[in-house]
């Protein structure tokens, strides 16, 4: 058995670990970002861990989140009385944040609603919030600070991102099992998810940070195709905070910390511009929004250890 330590987005994070959930003979344990994580109509949202939840039930919706088929009545009603809904929750999503929200105003943990959603669903998975303390990630554009749900989905994304930062972060501990996991894993992987927004937040707990550092193998699967993300702003986001383009921004972004970084067949040139990281580079097709692709990647990245 193979113990698998994986940090995790949404949406790439999450088909990754579906990938890794179809081997029976990887025990896969995944930390999820929660710096995305809101008080939005009154109900607290975590985007990242129900993407991951609902991927791995597999009811996750067509554009990678959400749940597949859902109503949105709810929103259409809000309308109603002049509420912005552009942050679209579903209906049925919408009783997961319902849960969710009544759950830990009883006073349980993220931790613990995690559990309890992930086992509701029927999902045999270790599926770990990077942290149950507050962990917000703020974004710095022209006109001051903001939240991270107003840059991305309010804003649109439009925004350049100057800095960014993560309230809280300093006084944040691991969640329960996270540091277990990653002190007892064969190897860390990185997900292909957005690096300063997506898993810095994770590597902003400190105790996260030390225990990724001090890990054998750490492996990071880029989220470029082309030099650019599939889904969102990565490469946009890695150039305004001033990282080279490309693959090698991904490269700069986790400085020190990766040993192997794994690019996708489209981006095979870059293998020759990476030579002087001093990384194992590996090139392989990346493309994992099909089930089966995503278990024939994962099991390609255990043939690497």
């Amino acid at each position: 058995m193979v113990r698998v330590a994986l940090l995790s987005g949404g949406v790439g994070g999450a088909r990754l670990a579906r990938g890794l959930h179809g081997l029976s003979s990887v025990d896969t344990s995944i930390i999820v970002n929660v710096g995305d994580d809101e008080r939005i109509y009154g109900v607290d949202v975590s985007p990242d861990i129900d993407t991951v939840v609902y991927t791995l039930a597999e009811i996750e919706g067509p554009q990678g989140w959400g749940i597949d088929e859902d109503e949105m009545r709810v929103m259409e009603h809000l309308e109603t009385f002049g509420i912005d809904t552009s942050f679209k929750i579903g209906d049925r999503d919408l009783a997961t944040n319902l849960y969710r929200t009544q759950r830990l105003g009883a006073g349980a943990t993220l931790s613990e609603v995690t559990r309890e959603i992930t086992s509701a669903l029927g999902i045999d998975a270790s599926i770990l919030p990077a942290s149950n303390d507050p962990l917000r990630t703020m974004l710095q554009v022209h006109d001051g600070w903001i939240r991270f749900q107003e840059y991305f989905v309010t804003r649109g994304q439009k925004d350049t991102v100057l800095d960014v930062r993560f309230e809280g972060a300093d006084a944040a501990t691991p969640a329960p099992g996270v540091v277990e996991a990653i002190e007892g894993a064969d190897v860390i992987l990185i997900a292909p998810s957005n690096p300063p927004l997506s898993i810095w937040p994770i590597l902003s707990v400190p105790a996260i940070a030390g225990a990724v550092a001090a890990a054998s193998r750490v492996i990071c699967v880029s989220p470029l195709f082309g030099g650019r993300a599939l889904k969102g702003p990565a490469h946009v986001v890695l150039r305004s905070l001033g990282m080279s383009p490309g693959n090698l921004g991904v490269v700069e972004a986790y400085k020190g910390l990766i040993d192997d970084f794994v690019i996708d067949v489209g981006d095979a040139p870059d293998r020759g511009r990476l030579a002087d990281t001093g990384l194992a580079v590996h090139v392989h097709d990346t493309r994992i929004s099909d089930p089966s692709a995503a278990v024939a990647f994962a099991e390609w990245l255990m043939e690497l250890l």
